[in-house]
């Protein structure tokens, strides 16, 4: 199973606003020279991300983004939500509907695998990677 290039950047991202200063926001500019991605690529992966509630943006000279939501509550799970979406992972191609053996193992490991995404929060990285 593969994640987009895109949920690794904003999994990283995520990381760097929650070992930031809460009261600073963090510009995009900064934000993409510390993840060397272009600012134009980052700037849509954030506008997911303030969507699904995770982030807040403000424009301006003294604008970025900062942790919206408690940085206790952020999973893993969040994050790649707001970026890859809700849609399963394994679709079976044949006409068996829920009967299908096949896809009850893949979605039952697809369940498991969500629900340790979800009890990873992304605060419990932090002090491992220092904003600078």
């Amino acid at each position: 199973m593969k994640y987009s290039q895109a949920t690794d950047y904003a999994l990283h991202a995520m990381l760097y606003l929650v070992n930031s200063d809460p009261d600073k926001p963090v510009g995009v500019q900064l934000l993409s020279e510390k993840l060397t991605v272009s600012q134009t690529y980052l700037s849509k992966l954030m506008t997911k991300l303030v969507k699904a509630g995770l982030i807040h943006s403000s424009s301006g000279a003294n604008g970025g983004y900062r942790i919206k939501r408690n940085q206790q509550d952020i999973s893993f799970l969040d994050i790649i939500r707001a970026i890859e979406g809700t849609a399963s992972l394994f679709e079976c191609s044949f006409n068996h509907g829920n009967g299908c053996q096949i896809q009850q193992v893949v979605m039952d490991a697809e369940q498991q695998l969500e629900q340790y995404l979800a009890s990873k929060k992304i605060a419990d990285l932090v002090g491992m990677h220092k904003a600078e």
